[in-house]
């Protein structure tokens, strides 16, 4: 599944947005989840949720998915319904597996 959109700030470190336009990652910060970068085809977390919740509700049988932490924070909100908090700061490890069975989740 295709990660969150940054828009304009696709490709750029948040360090060196900061560089280039002092305290435009403020808002981010405030407020990682429902924050939207400025550009086209940006999205907030909240977006990303909406966009790939038809996905999971259609899930029927055993599936393989390969996606990235924006994907998997919104994984954990939907089926396990964390708060928005929560989910923007998990820690989202890059070595493992993810199951979800059923309405849970477990790191292999």
């Amino acid at each position: 599944l295709v990660e969150l959109s940054f828009g304009e700030w696709q490709g750029f470190t948040f360090r060196e947005l900061e560089a280039r336009h002092p305290g435009s990652t403020r808002g981010r910060r405030a407020a990682k989840w429902d924050f939207q970068p400025p550009g086209e085809g940006a999205e907030s977390y909240e977006m990303l949720l909406e966009r790939v919740k038809p996905w999971f509700d259609a899930l029927d049988r055993q599936t393989v998915c390969v996606t990235h932490g924006g994907v998997i924070r919104c994984l954990f909100r939907f089926v396990e319904g964390i708060s928005k908090n929560e989910a923007a700061a998990l820690e989202i490890p890059q070595d493992r597996l993810l199951r979800l069975e059923g309405r849970s989740l477990e790191w292999l």
